[in-house]
């Protein structure tokens, strides 16, 4: 079942796509000034460009995509659940945490969010933008210790 997104993050924008056709138009437009040109030439530039341009953006856009449900943190390639996490508030950086996500350091343009398990150890999850994550994190923690207590009662 699909699960409803509290927050996101892509990991990256399409708009490197762009960089191979338009270095491909400009060494065209170059060489229309200079005399006579090779379209055909500028296009396999472009899609030549172009290929690996969409392996490295979609290479992006699944290792640095985080994605906060109901269920689960996803951060990457690893999935954390909800169920596991005590604390996102309060919670200190240690030295030599995990990351989460697959990496050995948090990715480069993101910020640490600090969460605690429930079996005491602390792993480092990150964003761009931390204290959105955080707070949305915070959020699904108070509606689920709500509704813990509930069943309990």
């Amino acid at each position: 079942m699909e699960q409803p997104t509290l927050y996101a993050e892509p990991g990256t924008s399409w708009w490197p796509l762009l960089w191979g056709p338009v270095f491909a138009a400009l060494g065209l437009g170059v060489e229309a000034l200079t005399g006579s040109t090779r379209p055909l030439l500028w296009f396999f530039v472009a899609l030549l460009l172009f290929l690996p341009t969409t392996l490295w953006v979609q290479g992006r856009r699944r290792i640095y995509a985080v994605r906060l449900t109901p269920v689960a943190l996803h951060q990457g390639r690893e999935e954390l659940s909800i169920r596991d996490v005590e604390s996102v508030e309060g919670v200190e950086p240690r030295s030599g945490a995990k990351v989460l996500g697959g990496g050995w350091t948090l990715p480069r343009g993101t910020e640490a969010v600090p969460i605690r398990l429930t079996d005491g150890t602390v792993v480092m999850g990150w964003a761009r933008d931390a204290d959105a994550l955080r707070t949305e994190m915070a959020k699904l923690l108070i509606t689920r210790g709500g509704e813990q207590g509930a069943t309990e009662a």
